[in-house]
């Protein structure tokens, strides 16, 4: 292991692209404790202090990295990004125009990644604007007032300033990709959970009996250990590719395999259903304390939200089973949207290849689905799983489980992923990797 990062770092273009990505991940970290102007400090302190105390707050404030409660530029983090892709990438299923820009292949992926910014930005000024009220109104925080000069400049200021911070934080997710090491909105809102592991674990250790805090952590360690087993799981398919003659050279004759992993999707449906479930608690925060209102925001509260614990986020029940069908269901989804049987069976076909056994064809087609689905439901299962035990822990002893299978499922699948990229540069470099 030692060895793998010596060598990481003898690379120089290996290297620079480590230290780029580290000095994103200083800059982000830096901008999360930069208040945006015009609120009070005095009150921004106290709020953060009792957020621990409110569900919400607390799975909001962990995959903001903290940024929430501090109201920095930050705040928003880069969840908007995320719902605008989910929007895209479920509109492109519906409107052929999308659907044809993604087989046009790099340049119309990057139309659709240009629309995907702009709808980012939207969503950010929607969600900034709502903030803002929120944290006037008091609904969200408790009673306690974070912009007491509201004035329409001022609001301006405050929601022009977040975002901006979001803009600028899916600007370096994307240098991340181009010039760093990973996946940059993943690595982002990696780093988030990171920072907030030490306070979280403290929550936890506080509000809960020590058998409680151990057999929790066991599960966490155990469930990291899975994901890694899982993660590189795969059904290879075997592809034979027929010989052809041309001129005295004869072509082709040799045989390779489709790679088809267990978990196809990797951690996107999980990061997926988590920005679904942010919905109903903006919705129960935005709507009237009296009447009606009161009675909606009572069952979100219930019944999508916390408030089963003696603080932090201990998800209720039917929050953890909602989260659960929506992780299997993205993982089908997004699997659908990796892997396309009829592009593939196509390909092989006219590469002069074929599946042994399988005729070439709609027969492939057919076999290639079968198998996909086969493989996908234990992955979507498996997905599910992790992501909910822990929570089903807190939820069952009542104690706040922040660092829930979802916080898990992230970081061990971008590491993972992420080592996996150093890994293939060393490999290609003739080193020994992390791995190997």
């Amino acid at each position: 292991m030692l060895t793998a990062f010596r060598n990481a770092f003898r690379i120089h273009d290996l290297r620079n692209k480590i230290l780029f990505t580290l000095f994103i991940f200083a800059l982000y970290r830096l901008g999360a404790q930069i208040p945006v102007p015009g609120i009070d400090l005095q009150a921004v302190r106290d709020f953060s202090q009792q957020a621990e105390q409110s569900g919400f707050v607390s799975l909001l404030n962990l995959f903001s990295g903290g940024a929430l409660t501090q109201l920095s530029i930050f705040a928003l983090g880069i969840m908007p990004y995320i719902t605008a892709s989910i929007i895209m990438q479920l509109l492109a299923v519906v409107i052929p125009r999308l659907q044809a820009l993604q087989e046009e292949g790099e340049s119309g992926r990057k139309v659709i990644t240009q629309w995907t910014r702009y709808l980012t930005v939207i969503l950010a000024l929607l969600q900034s604007t709502g903030f803002a009220y929120l944290f006037h109104s008091g609904q969200f925080t408790g009673g306690i007032d974070l912009i007491p000069d509201f004035t329409p400049r001022n609001v301006i200021i405050i929601v022009a300033t977040m975002t901006a911070g979001t803009a600028l934080l899916m600007w370096m997710g994307e240098l991340i990709t181009q010039r760093g090491i990973g996946n940059g909105m993943s690595l982002l809102i990696f780093i988030s959970i990171i920072s907030q592991i030490p306070a979280q674990l403290t929550l936890l250790y506080t509000n809960s009996a020590t058998y409680q805090f151990a057999i929790i952590i066991a599960v966490m360690v155990l469930l990291t250990i899975g994901i890694i087993f899982i993660e590189q799981g795969q059904r290879r398919i075997p592809v034979q590719f027929s010989r052809r003659v041309r001129g005295r050279k004869v072509l082709g004759g040799q045989s390779t395999y489709i790679p088809i992993k267990v978990n196809m999707a990797g951690v996107i449906p999980v990061i997926f259903a988590t920005s679904i479930m942010y919905f109903p608690a903006l919705l129960s925060s935005a709507l009237p304390s009296t009447g009606w209102g009161a009675s909606v925001r009572d069952w979100i509260d219930r019944n999508m939200l916390s408030t089963g614990g003696t603080g932090g986020f201990s998800p209720s029940f039917w929050y953890i089973m909602v989260l659960a069908v929506l992780v299997v269901f993205f993982t089908y989804f997004y699997t659908a949207i990796q892997f396309d049987p009829e592009r593939q069976a196509d390909m092989i076909q006219r590469q002069g290849g074929f599946i042994p056994g399988i005729r070439p064809g709609r027969a492939t087609v057919n076999y290639l689905s079968y198998v996909l689905s086969r493989i996908t439901l234990p992955g979507a299962l498996y997905l599910a799983l992790v992501t909910i035990l822990p929570s089903l822990f807190g939820w069952w002893w009542g104690v706040p489980v922040g660092l829930s299978g979802v916080s898990i499922i992230i970081v061990a699948g971008v590491a993972l992923e992420t080592t996996k990229q150093i890994e293939s540069q060393l490999t290609m470099r003739n080193y020994e990797g992390f791995l190997s």
